[in-house]
């Protein structure tokens, strides 16, 4: 495998090594599409130095290069692979209610004897990520690892932007990049590092990604209540304050849900992932060090068990909501994943609505609020 990370603020940082591109390179692009002018033609620059390659991306609430946060910029990683191939599927989703669809479509293409994982980029509005992944395990092998996550606005929750073939970038799609051969290596681990708080409450009315009740009282009462001075900033002041889900009492393992809308006429709230009725909510809160923390202990899991050769990518998929929170430290957290990683390790990422990771059982899963690490390699 051959790596090489360029970044674009004014101008791009290095001269693009053209000698990398082929029908098995893959060029990822994260950065402030459709916003402004500069970025969008220097999306159009790349693309032209890297004609024959998968062009892969999305926009975010800000871009990650090295340990670096950078924001109103273009981050990209070229990576040739010379022992292994790659192909990829690109859908349309029209609604949230054709999620679980889309993911199903987009791995019966990819479905092949040698898939080895895939990388899903997606839209962060329209999709419900639970439906989403629960497609995508109905057709894929456990074995088959699924990373990815879905597209950020900053704070503005008005348009996500996912690049589709030759560097075009649109609302409502859902790209989806497979790897195959005996010859990649890829590893993934996530953590968060959110405290709960306060009582649990029961889900007593939900449709799937939309809450409408907790413990029979309207949940943005509720949720108003808890945000005290801040509620008048919503959606985005909810990022601070995201749900510990557990589908039953017996669950141990928590997910984590972050808010994208509210509806203040029926007082319901609409999640990135499913809320299950009858389960059980409670609110987490920011703990500065268990942030930075859970960046590590990502970075640990990452690796434990992967037998790393050459030349290492990793790609960093952190929410907006971390990112909200730390502020001025959110480079602390970018510094603890490379601090973890083999030397030489080069990273690129963004920040998100969401977060696609496998979960204990093998299979993948939406997440919020955490640091997701994908590490890419060859054998």
């Amino acid at each position: 495998m051959r790596l090489r990370l360029y970044r674009y603020e004014k101008s791009w940082n290095e001269p693009f090594d053209t000698a990398l591109d082929s029908d098995n390179t893959l060029l990822l692009l994260f950065g402030e599409l459709g916003r402004n002018e500069h970025i969008d033609r220097a999306v159009q620059e790349i693309c032209r130095a890297y004609p024959k390659a998968i062009h892969a991306g999305c926009s975010g609430a800000g871009e990650i290069f090295e340990e670096e946060v950078l924001e109103h910029s273009l981050v990209a990683a070229v990576i040739r692979f010379e022992k292994s191939r790659i192909r990829q599927s690109i859908r349309k989703i029209e609604s949230a209610d054709h999620s679980r669809q889309i993911g199903k479509a987009l791995a019966k293409d990819l479905l092949e004897d040698d898939l080895k994982a895939v990388l899903v980029l997606s839209e962060g509005l329209v999709i419900n990520g639970s439906e989403l992944t629960r497609g995508i395990n109905e057709v894929l092998p456990k074995d088959v690892i699924v990373t990815g996550g879905l597209a950020g606005d900053d704070d503005r929750f008005e348009k996500t932007y996912v690049i589709e073939r030759a560097c075009r970038f649109e609302t409502q799609r859902v790209s989806a990049v497979g790897f195959y051969g005996e010859g990649v290596g890829i590893a993934s681990g996530f953590k968060g590092g959110w405290d709960r708080f306060g009582i649990e409450r029961v889900i007593t009315a939900s449709e799937k990604n939309i809450l409408y009740t907790l413990n029979d009282e309207p949940a943005l009462k509720v949720y108003k209540r808890y945000l005290g001075k801040h509620a008048a900033e919503l959606p985005a002041s909810a990022l601070l304050f995201p749900l510990a889900i557990r589908e039953s009492k017996n669950e141990k393992e928590l997910k984590v849900r972050t808010v994208l809308a509210v509806n203040e006429e029926d007082q319901s709230i609409t999640f990135a992932g499913d809320i299950p009725q009858g389960g059980y909510a409670t609110f987490m809160k920011a703990n500065f060090d268990r942030l930075i923390d859970g960046a590590y202990e990502a970075a640990e899991e990452a690796i434990k068990d992967a037998k790393i050769e050459g030349d290492l990518l990793s790609l960093a998929v952190s929410c907006v909501g971390r990112k909200l929170v730390l502020k001025q430290r959110s480079e602390e957290e970018l510094e603890a994943t490379l601090d973890v990683l083999p030397e030489g390790t080069r990273q690129i990422g963004f920040y998100s609505y969401g977060e696609i990771s496998p979960m204990k059982n093998g299979q993948c899963d939406l997440h919020n609020q955490t640091m997701t690490l994908t590490l890419f390699w060859e054998r």
